[in-house]
């Protein structure tokens, strides 16, 4: 995609257009579903690279440095989707810097359009793989990892691709501050009692749930992505998971 080329509908741009522009620190679109809106492919062009993270080189010594404004913290948010959650936090705590993983371009599109429109000014976004991205951030940079909704991978030989692995829950360990908070939301059990099970065995964690209601229940001014109010309605009941950092990392303890 070549933003001074007139000549292109953007709305015909191919995943090799995205990779390229990624490559001068835009934006890699790993995936791709329906074609882009004339609107939506102009916003990839033009407002994403304005605040499209870059991670081939070194990172900053603080993560704050990456907002206009001032922020007193920094969160992220792996795999938005259609950037419902993101962006209504980052609405509610203009005070905080979010930074928005998700490799899906539709998914990439519609989240600039939402930030378009509400002005939003403390949101950085990443479109490639969020393990990367924790690898490159400094540590103890992030005050809350979020993963809401992710791709349970339901079968067995595909459970390696989930993202909660001993190696991601260390990663992350490594990128939370103290007292750092990672959040997991799901509606297949499967994937919460693999969650669960994994954190539990980390001495860097403790799930922070005291009653039921701790994880069957929303946070308070939790907002329900389009995918969770879909489940609502299918009569399937989220788990709600948070897991807070209380040590350094470490091996994984056998229990």
């Amino acid at each position: 995609m070549n933003a001074d080329d007139g000549s292109r509908n953007p709305a015909d741009a191919t995943p090799a257009d995205v990779a390229a522009a990624h490559r001068h620190g835009a934006f890699f679109g790993r995936r791709k579903g329906h074609k882009l809106r004339a609107h939506q492919a102009d916003l990839i062009a033009h407002l994403l690279p304005r605040l499209a993270l870059d991670i081939t080189g070194p990172c900053p010594a603080d993560l704050t440095g990456l907002f206009d404004a001032p922020v007193d913290n920094v969160r992220l948010e792996i795999g938005f989707g259609g950037g419902e959650h993101l962006i209504a936090e980052a609405c509610r705590f203009p005070e905080i810097g979010f930074i928005g993983c998700e490799p899906y371009v539709n998914g990439m599109a519609k989240i600039l359009a939402l930030i378009e429109a509400g002005e939003v000014r403390n949101i950085r976004l990443f479109a490639g793989d969020a393990s990367e991205l924790l690898a490159w951030a400094p540590v103890h940079s992030l005050a809350r990892i979020d993963l809401i909704h992710p791709d349970p991978w339901p079968k067995r030989r595909h459970w390696k691709r989930r993202f909660v692995q001993d190696t991601t829950i260390a990663a992350m360990a490594r990128a939370l501050t103290r007292g750092g908070e990672f959040r997991f939301v799901s509606d297949i059990s499967d994937y919460c009692a693999w969650t669960l099970a994994h954190f539990m065995r980390r001495p860097e964690f403790l799930w922070t749930a005291e009653r039921a209601s701790d994880w069957r229940e929303p946070w308070p001014n939790y907002t329900m992505t389009r995918y969770g109010r879909k489940a609502e309605r299918e009569g399937r009941d989220a788990a709600y998971l948070s897991f807070r950092k209380i040590a350094e990392s470490g091996p994984a303890q056998d229990r």
